[in-house]
């Protein structure tokens, strides 16, 4: 109640300051509620009569539908509201930017926290300020928010607009020593196990072992083994070869205060052409050039990688689909490639902006019954929901300990589509999940996905204060961003395609010179600004 005192002191000192003019007044205007509201009492336990939301989600890949599975229903039978999700068919950023310029966004979205296009619609008035929502319609939102999370995504206008899932804070970090990255660097177990279980953390014991693995295990059923596998490469790079091989290397985010260039830094580039003798050496086929992420979850489905640099959670299915056929056939995590100190891997995991953030549209028709559905969402008995499902149905409480039944559990770890479509629950809605609340409830990981976790215990760090450095959309560093990221989604390939180590030097040189004509010193300079103001919030010296 403190928070929401001092939320309406800071509104109205706001208003008297600047105040609006009437046409956004006008257009900002909100009913009353309906129902009589409490700070004590969560909206959507005395306002649960039957509505319908439309909800964005601005990612492909989500195909699960509401409705179908015992946790939505049960979610829909106690607040009243049926959802409706809206998933773009094909390319994300067109549908998104289609329905910006037509004015027709949904009544919620929930977003990468990093896309472009959010400042855009704050700025535009396009959302709805989620503190003046709840002040409205909810108080008890400020009883379940994260005073941490309020904090990183409050507006400089003083509002919240977005709120994340999947959020740590430092003292989460603090707190629990079960936080893992999720980058790994993979191998395929047997395979492996065969060669001797080399050491992979060099470049010398890397191209080695990719080379014994070629030479032992030519073909999978029948197929040729692809020595080394990474993300998908894009337009802006490739994940693996560029964020995560730096992460593994341990290069550091800042030196003496300022911002360090780690795409120049020697072990780094040592690295790169490591991958490049790799590929001289026949050991990177050209699948991983082309291969989109289908194409990759089909392969890795069969085992035909070697090894691979990718993120465990983006794996977990395929990695059931071995470990039904085969166990011995699974991937296992390792240490992967180090600096030229050997030093441990810094693998920052998830931060205090956490994965998505939702936001509520001004389109929305029903504002009170969307602010009421993310108090929901954001409660404990919301989490235990989402995460446990339904007491009797998928769990049961055994002396104080939450148990999921072991038919629930086989069907998780064999056929998880069927699993979502069936319960619904282990946040197969993800949208407002909150990780570290869910830890109090989390069973320990089973195999197969259990070591890949566990590997990465000790090498996740928090590092948020590094996060979020995207320039304003309009600006001039996000055109200096935007081309210079363009710069390097054509370098990368060019340089782990070099036919000489001389090519690749010049490569190289040509990529430095060409980046700092585009303004990298502006650039670095925004987002060293940035980096000074997370620090702050976060309170980092």
């Amino acid at each position: 109640m403190k928070k929401r005192l001092f939320l309406i002191g800071l509104l109205s000192s706001m208003a008297l300051l600047g105040g609006c003019s009437s046409d956004e007044e006008a257009k900002t205007e909100l009913p009353p509620p309906t129902h009589t509201v409490s700070a004590d009492v969560p909206g959507w336990t005395v306002n649960n009569s039957p509505t319908e939301l439309d909800w964005y989600i601005h990612f492909s890949w989500f195909t699960t539908p509401w409705g179908e599975d015992m946790v939505s229903q049960k979610i829909t039978e106690e607040t009243g509201v049926d959802i409706n999700f809206i998933v773009p068919a094909g390319n994300e950023a067109e549908k998104l930017n289609t329905m910006i310029a037509g004015d027709t966004l949904p009544d919620i979205l929930t977003l990468g926290w990093w896309e472009g296009q959010i400042p855009e619609i704050i700025d535009a008035g396009m959302v709805y300020a989620l503190d003046e929502l709840a002040e409205m319609y909810d108080p008890y939102f400020f009883e379940v928010a994260d005073d941490a999370r309020e904090g990183w995504y409050t507006h400089t206008d003083g509002h919240l607009y977005q709120y994340p899932n999947s959020s740590y804070s430092p003292a989460d970090y603090e707190k629990y020593d079960n936080i893992s990255a999720n980058p790994t660097f993979l191998v395929r177990k047997d395979m492996y196990e065969a060669l001797g279980s080399p050491d992979m953390s060099t470049p010398e014991g890397f191209l080695d072992a990719l080379t014994r693995a070629k030479e032992m295990f030519p073909e999978v059923n029948g197929q040729p083994l692809i020595p080394f596998g990474t993300h998908e490469f894009t337009s802006a790079g490739n994940m693996s070869l560029d964020l995560f091989l730096q992460n593994f290397l341990a290069i550091p985010f800042e030196k003496d205060g300022k911002l360090y260039d780690r795409t120049t830094d020697p072990d780094y580039i040592e690295w790169l052409k490591t991958i490049n003798q790799a590929w001289r050496d026949g050991l990177i086929a050209n699948d991983v050039f082309i291969d989109a992420r289908s194409q990759m979850e089909e392969k890795q489905a069969q085992g035909r990688y070697f090894a691979m640099l990718y993120q465990r959670t983006d794996f977990a299915a395929q990695q059931q689909i071995l470990y039904a056929n085969d166990p011995d056939t699974v991937y296992v995590a390792i240490d992967g490639p180090k600096n030229s100190a050997g030093d441990d891997h810094t693998l920052p995991g998830v931060g205090i902006q956490g994965w998505t953030v939702t936001l509520i549209s001004k389109n929305c028709e029903d504002p009170e019954r969307a602010i009421q559905l993310l108090t929901y969402f954001m409660s404990e008995h919301g989490q235990k929901r989402i995460k446990l499902g339904i007491e009797g149905e998928t769990y049961d409480n055994i002396d104080g300990k939450y148990v999921t039944k072991p038919e629930v559990t086989e069907l998780k770890m064999s056929d998880r589509v069927g699993y979502d479509r069936k319960y619904g629950a282990d946040d197969t809605f993800w949208m407002m999940q909150d990780l570290p609340m869910q830890l109090q409830w989390t069973e320990p990981t089973q195999p197969p996905l259990a070591q890949m976790e566990e590997w990465g215990y000790p090498y996740t760090i928090f590092a948020s204060q590094y996060d979020g450095l995207t320039p304003p959309i309009g600006s001039d560093e996000e055109t200096i961003a935007l081309k210079i990221s363009t710069l390097w989604g054509e370098t990368l390939p060019e340089l782990i395609r070099a036919e000489t180590e001389a090519e690749f030097d010049q490569i190289f040189a040509d990529f430095v010179a060409e980046r700092e004509e585009l303004g990298f010193a502006q650039l670095v300079e925004f987002q060293q600004s940035k980096v000074d103001s997370n620090k702050a919030k976060l309170g980092i010296e």
